[in-house]
């Protein structure tokens, strides 16, 4: 009597453990993945955005003892005919001024802005860059220097005007970035070629 009893209990015990493990868990959802939106960009404008004032240096961006000497927009006489045949339609410049008696030193800063149309701006950059290297009016003598890569194109050069008494160097960036042509000249008793490495590449940030 007893042993049928232990067989019916270890029966009981067998079934309740085949029951438990034979069971599965019910299945979980396939969680549907959330659709990642993608947002065009928008493309960079080919030209430039902003007026050329506002490409123009500002006084923070110079050493504490600049001045601004001259500042204006450009108007029609004062480019060449060249400049006017190649599709010349607005410019800006500014001129900086450092002056320091008791060490007898003055130095300028003048940067141009000048806009053409987008399909013109190699040839504008060629003609420049052609025309400093062959010192075409006679007046001074420019040699190629080596120099970071500014905006789409550029080339620097050093050398010094033939008449100056002072026998000042003179330091030329042309560049080119979307539409805009500038050039950015330093000269005087005290010039500085990281100084203009500097304000040439903050010039070029402002062309948006």
């Amino acid at each position: 009597m007893q042993k049928r009893y232990v067989l019916v209990v270890l029966v009981l015990i067998f079934f309740v453990c085949s029951a438990g493990c034979s069971s599965s868990l019910p299945a979980q959802p396939t969680p549907t993945p959330t659709p990642t939106q993608v947002v065009p960009s928008t493309p960079e404008s080919r030209t430039a955005t902003v007026p050329p004032s506002d490409m123009a240096l500002q006084l923070s961006d110079m050493n504490s003892d600049y001045i601004i000497k001259d500042r204006s927009v450009m108007i029609s006489p004062e480019v060449t005919q060249l400049t006017h045949d190649l599709g010349w339609r607005q410019g800006y410049f500014v001129l900086f001024y450092r002056l320091n008696k008791d060490k007898d030193d003055q130095t300028f800063i003048r940067q141009s802005i000048n806009i053409f149309p987008l399909e013109n701006m190699n040839k504008v950059f060629s003609i420049e860059k052609e025309d400093m290297k062959s010192g075409s009016n006679g007046s001074s003598t420019f040699y190629e220097i080596p120099f970071p890569t500014i905006g789409d194109m550029s080339i620097a050069f050093r050398g010094s005007l033939t008449n100056d008494p002072y026998d000042f160097v003179v330091y030329t960036v042309l560049f080119t970035k979307k539409n805009v042509y500038e050039k950015i000249t330093m000269t005087g008793t005290t010039t500085d070629y990281e100084t203009l490495k500097d304000i040439t590449q903050k010039a070029a940030e402002k062309i948006r």
